[in-house]
């Protein structure tokens, strides 16, 4: 029968039967394809093949509390004039500032964390970095006090900056400890270790925070990464919005952020995909989509950013 429809179209129109050939064909190749795990075009699936299609996995997350804030202060910051730090920490905690700190001498010091000494106090860090900084100063700061920390070079070291790119000296790290000893042992995270960069005469980017790292009791790094969220009604991120608010409640979060899936419009977005960290959809939405709806990168793993209600 297949073969006297392809005889009949032929013979109507060889140019009809090629152009139909060729559309089975690439059909065909795409299933076969998408069976073998292969990607292939949005248009070439099915209704039905998008519904079973398989389930992202969730990466199992671990809650843990971390007793550390920071963000750069208000006002400008260069080299010559210093920067405002604001911390706000859950228990009293102790601000090292180490300006001009060398790059291999903190990586030194992660890496001594990870393997045999742990670094919990400011005089660990103070001395597992063996005076590779140019200066270094210290702030004491009360449990949940929002005050900034201005910290600055003394002119009488004359540094303007710290060389042409790429440099052997980080601007500024800043690292939050905990001040009481009987702190460190009710919290997992004993240590935030921050890298913030100060435009100088050489490097006039703006001020920011370029890496975050949480060191924990157990000897492991992690790296603080942002989640990416539409800001709605407004132009700029979720991210900064929310850095300059940090006085709202989760619920004011959850009222904010309620009913924004980039998919349906209509339900809470609920799941971080990885590795592009984009927060857009919701649970629903998050089993019919395997490319971010963002920026169609390929969703290796996701997670909650709620625990679902199970009825």
């Amino acid at each position: 029968m297949a073969t006297l429809l392809l005889v009949t179209l032929y013979e109507y129109s060889p140019l009809f039967y090629i152009a139909v050939v060729s559309l089975c064909f690439l059909v065909t190749a795409a299933i076969v394809l998408g069976w073998f795990g292969f990607d292939v075009p949005v248009f070439l699936l099915s209704h039905e093949d998008s519904e079973s299609t398989v389930s992202t996995p969730e990466k199992l997350m671990v809650q843990e509390t971390n007793p550390f804030s920071l963000a750069l202060g208000s006002g400008p910051a260069c080299v010559s004039d210093g920067v405002l730090l604001k911390p706000c920490c859950l228990e009293p905690c102790v601000l090292s500032c180490f300006w001009g700190c060398e790059v291999g001498a903190l990586q030194d010091v992660l890496r001594t964390h990870q393997q045999n000494l742990r670094l919990t106090s400011p005089q660990h860090f103070l001395e597992a970095l063996h005076h590779r900084f140019h200066y270094h100063q210290t702030f004491y700061i009360h449990s949940e006090d929002e005050k900034e920390c201005h910290t600055c070079i003394p002119a009488d070291q004359r540094i303007t900056d710290f060389g042409p790119l790429p440099r052997k000296h980080y601007p500024l790290v800043a690292v939050l400890t905990l001040a009481e000893t009987e702190a460190r042992n009710l919290y997992n995270i004993v240590a935030n270790v921050i890298v913030i960069h100060v435009p100088d005469g050489k490097y006039n980017l703006s001020a920011r925070i370029l890496f975050q790292y949480l060191l924990t009791s157990q000897g492991y790094m992690h790296e603080l990464k942002p989640l990416f969220m539409s800001a709605e009604g407004s132009g700029e991120p979720a991210g900064e919005q929310m850095e300059r608010s940090p006085d709202r409640g989760e619920s004011d979060w959850s009222e904010e952020m309620g009913r924004n899936c980039v998919v349906c419009q209509n339900a809470a977005v609920n799941r971080v995909l990885l590795p592009c960290r984009h927060a857009c959809v919701c649970d629903s939405c998050m089993l019919h989509f395997q490319h971010c709806p963002i920026c169609r990168a390929f969703v290796l793993e996701s997670f909650s950013l709620r625990p679902t209600l199970q009825i």
